[in-house]
């Protein structure tokens, strides 16, 4: 497998995305490119990814009983084990990294590399939202969050602690979907009058009927097995008009992870929940009526879009004194926070202590002064 490095055509240093001016970056003598610019200078190997990504689509389309290509493993990235081995291409260190890492860095020259196979063939993402919120924006956003909470523990953010905050690409499959809907229900209304000493009461039944089309767009689901599935949905949404044709420049600079987890795994859930979404639409079409009885509504999905997306989150993890693993998400590109903060439990103590001792020494004041 190719590991493509990202290097300066002027000095030969690493480049990497500059989330604030979406431009790539120099370290060593500050040069920026754009992404056009990039792709002129591209790494011959991704251009070979992207061409056997056509070449399966290609295929794909030629052969529409298989559309998600599983019959194509002669072109697909091979499968590899957890552990795998790469060479740095600037220090020729080796890299060893997990089985869904798509980018990372050097141990040792802290060189950005990404591991183009995983971004290629069946595992090349359709689309990318670049992160717009740098490291140190990140870091401040952080900082600003947890000094509002009385009861965190000055280790979650000590230096150490919050250089451990990391720009990751995570995996996400995002649909859109056009349903066809009908619905059928009993509506009535009751009016009640007296005349004299006669009470009356009149009630109307009437036959309900409602058709419609409902087109429901970028619904996201995590696509990553490890991933902690509350925080992967806890930083959505993200504004989808940014989004951009994936281009694996993107990566450089930032850890990536591929999806380990296939449409077919997620499509019957989420088709579910677009059924009951459009099912609710459709029962909230039915107005001016005392009460409503649904006696049936189904809904048939004419047409679904699936891309494989990634989408920008800056994260850290804390280890508890109680032992408990600690998550803290950022979406990268509005700042969305999700994530459980650990609680010291001896500031907790100490400031009920306190604030008993004052309550008590008050008691004391009024009985005396009473």
């Amino acid at each position: 497998m190719a590991v493509v490095s990202y290097k300066c055509p002027n000095c030969d240093g690493e480049l990497v995305f500059h989330p604030r001016t979406q431009k790539y970056k120099c370290e060593y003598c500050a040069s920026a490119f754009s992404q056009e610019e990039i792709n002129r200078l591209q790494p011959k190997a991704e251009g070979e990814n992207q061409e056997n990504n056509h070449a399966l689509q290609e295929e794909n389309q030629a052969n529409p009983h298989d559309p998600m290509g599983e019959n194509q493993e002669n072109v697909h990235a091979p499968r590899e084990e957890a552990g795998s081995i790469y060479h740095c291409p600037s220090c020729g260190a080796e890299i060893v990294t997990e089985e869904t890492t798509a980018a990372s860095f050097c141990y040792y020259c802290h060189n950005p590399v990404i591991l183009s196979g995983r971004v290629s063939g069946e595992f090349l993402p359709d689309k990318i939202i670049p992160f717009v919120i740098d490291r140190k924006q990140a870091v401040e956003k952080f900082l600003d969050y947890v000094h509002h909470k009385k009861f965190v523990p000055r280790a979650f953010f000590h230096k150490s602690q919050i250089e451990k905050i990391s720009g990751v690409y995570f995996p996400y499959w995002m649909a859109d979907m056009d349903l066809e809907g009908a619905l059928q229900a009993e509506g009535r209304n009751v009016r009640v009058w007296r005349s004299g000493d006669t009470e009356y009461t009149e009630t109307k039944v009437y036959r309900v009927e409602r058709e419609g089309e409902i087109h429901l767009e970028d619904i996201t689901r995590n696509a990553l097995k490890k991933a902690n599935g509350t925080l992967a949905q806890g930083v959505l949404p993200y504004d989808v008009s940014h989004i951009q044709e994936f281009q694996m420049s993107y990566l450089s600079g930032f850890l990536a992870e591929k999806r380990d987890m296939e449409r077919a795994e997620l499509e019957n859930g989420v088709k579910g929940e677009a059924e009951e979404y459009g099912k609710q639409l459709l029962r909230e079409t039915v107005k001016g009526y005392h009460s409503v009885s649904v006696k049936n509504c189904r809904l048939n999905c004419s047409r679904e879009h699936w891309d494989y997306v990634m989408l920008p989150v800056w994260t850290v993890t804390y280890q508890g004194r109680d032992g408990k693993m600690y998550y803290y998400s950022m979406n990268g590109q509005n700042g969305k926070v999700c994530g459980e903060l650990p609680v010291d439990y001896k500031k907790v103590w100490t400031v009920s202590g306190l604030v008993s001792l004052v309550v008590f020494v008050l008691g004391l004041v009024g009985g005396f002064l009473i």
